[in-house]
């Protein structure tokens, strides 16, 4: 199911599709992806197997969220190719398993998708589509080290806070934060 469509993206449910399942593998299973998603577990993958036991996670995850939220796999519309995927969803607290009432907006691009804008362009839009169904301010949370994507922060305008450890089980994360143009 589509989520969002940019000018060059489709943001959309990742499915259990064999190349959809693939895909999730290729991106996870990578040392420079998962390098920076310290305390998610099973990463990074080593059997194709864990691309699905991924998905499912990501599907119970969000299961209650009405597709307000997601893990959305972003989709280059001239090419059908999925690059990466966009997540908007409310910030794990320090116990890692309860919600907060912050809301994290995030991305993990595969190497072969980098430099292309493709972060920035797929992040905007579900910063924006958020804003506009009500949400005050939008966080980013990044790994010390990870300057690609302090700098996708920064490009959405977002504004550097510090290191904080309220969310993932009180992991020290470089914060950003968005507030709402009319906030």
């Amino acid at each position: 199911m589509t989520v969002l469509t940019t000018e060059r993206l489709i943001l959309r449910d990742w499915t259990d599709d064999p190349a959809d399942l693939a895909r999730i593998y290729d991106i996870y299973s990578r040392p420079e992806i998962s390098r920076y998603l310290g305390v998610a577990p099973g990463l990074p993958m080593t059997n194709p197997a864990q691309a699905a036991e991924r998905l499912r996670s990501w599907q119970e995850r969000h299961a209650a969220d009405g597709g307000r939220y997601g893990t959305w796999a972003i989709e280059v519309r001239e090419t059908g190719q999925v690059v990466g995927t966009a997540l908007l969803k409310p910030l794990p607290g320090r116990d890692a398993a309860v919600r907060t009432d912050d809301i994290e907006v995030g991305w993990h691009l595969h190497p072969d998708a980098w430099g292309h804008g493709y972060a920035t362009e797929a992040a905007r839009a579900a910063v924006a589509r958020e804003f506009a169904a009500g949400t005050r301010e939008i966080y980013a949370v990044v790994s010390s080290g990870n300057e690609p994507s302090m700098a996708v922060a920064r490009r959405l305008g977002m504004t550097q806070v510090g290191q904080r450890s309220d969310w993932y089980g009180g992991e020290l994360l470089e914060t950003f934060v968005l507030r709402a143009p009319d906030a």
